[in-house]
């Protein structure tokens, strides 16, 4: 009989640790860089008629026994129909049987270990002769919630300034994190070059079309992840300024190169060559390429999103659920 663990979004956040989820990313990036993990050049596909994208995320890593696929549906026009503009299923299958192993909810997934891979980034490139001590975030939502989450996983966190366009969200999220990171100071910013000009470590977690961001307001040292574009190469957060005066860090160079308006525009417009993205996440862990080489070096991790990260952590929740008797075992024959 074949069976397959099928978990919901419930299900998942109760397995989530974002301690976990940060360690599990990193060493899937590790494992990437050493030859020990795959992830093929992911294809995109325009659905005729509408807005969305579909993306499947192939990965297996082999130290952590881990394959399958995530499928992303981004569609930009469900803002209007109130609905999540990214969705997503993830395919956990046995990678040496080739079974289907588990189905999971991508959702509660994707916030963490985007999160967590920004707070790997920051461990690995953020100046350390001079401790972060506050932490910017431009946008209030989901991301920012799980970003402080990640961050104080790796920096001393003492205080946090906040922007978003809607009064209600920046609310929600002092709310939530007065509840969740007692003792951590809340500052709403009064816009985004505020919150740049105040921090150590700035994410910039906006669907932004044009950039919200301007490299005029980077100071040496600084740390900056920018997350929240969409993987459109139209989309980005940071102008061209901002691209050109960072030591540039990606996730993975094939994907930057393909998806994201963050690497591409500057590219187009001839300030910057690919040279300036040729540097991946995981070489910076393994010791296979420099990150900050100078204390005064502005750090720009440029996270579109990869098929190892939600794989990774997956197979953490899956194994997880397992031993807390979650999910509905579906027979499929």
């Amino acid at each position: 009989m074949t069976t397959l663990l099928a978990l919901n979004t419930a299900e998942i956040r109760d397995t989530l640790d974002m301690a976990q989820v940060v360690t599990a990313v990193e060493q899937a990036h590790a494992a990437l860089s050493s030859g020990t993990a795959v992830q093929p050049e992911r294809s995109v596909a325009e659905v005729p008629g509408t807005s969305t994208l579909l993306v499947p995320m192939l990965a297996a890593i082999g130290p952590q026994s881990a394959a399958g696929v995530k499928l992303l549906a981004d569609t930009p026009d469900n803002r209007a129909r109130s609905l999540p503009t990214q969705q997503s299923l993830i395919l956990l299958v046995d990678p040496v049987t080739g079974s289907a192993e588990a189905l999971l909810h991508g959702a509660a997934i994707t916030q963490f270990r985007t999160a967590a891979a920004s707070a790997v980034a920051t461990r690995h490139l953020a100046d350390p002769s001079a401790p972060a001590r506050t932490l910017g975030l431009v946008g209030a939502g989901n991301q920012a919630r799980t970003h402080l989450a990640a961050i104080r996983c790796v920096c001393d966190i003492e205080r946090v300034v906040v922007w978003s366009r809607s009064p209600q969200t920046v609310a929600a999220f002092r709310e939530h994190a007065q509840e969740h990171a007692p003792g951590v100071e809340i500052v709403i910013g009064a816009s985004p070059e505020e919150v740049v000009r105040s921090a150590d470590i700035v994410c910039t977690l906006t669907p932004s079309h044009t950039p919200l961001v301007k490299g005029a307001w980077f100071r040496p040292g600084q740390h900056i992840n920018a997350v929240g574009a969409p993987p459109r190469p139209e989309y980005r957060e940071i102008d061209t300024e901002g691209i050109v005066r960072s030591k540039v860090v990606v996730d993975s160079y094939g994907t930057a190169l393909a998806e994201s308006g963050d690497v591409l525009i500057p590219v187009a417009e001839g300030a910057i060559t690919a040279e300036h993205f040729r540097t991946e996440l995981g070489d910076v862990i393994t010791g296979a390429a420099a990150g900050r080489q100078r204390a005064d070096d502005i750090t720009l991790y440029n996270s579109v999103g990869v098929g190892i990260q939600d794989i990774a952590t997956a197979r953490l929740v899956v194994d997880i659920a397992r031993s807390k008797g979650l999910g509905t075992e579906l027979k499929l024959s």
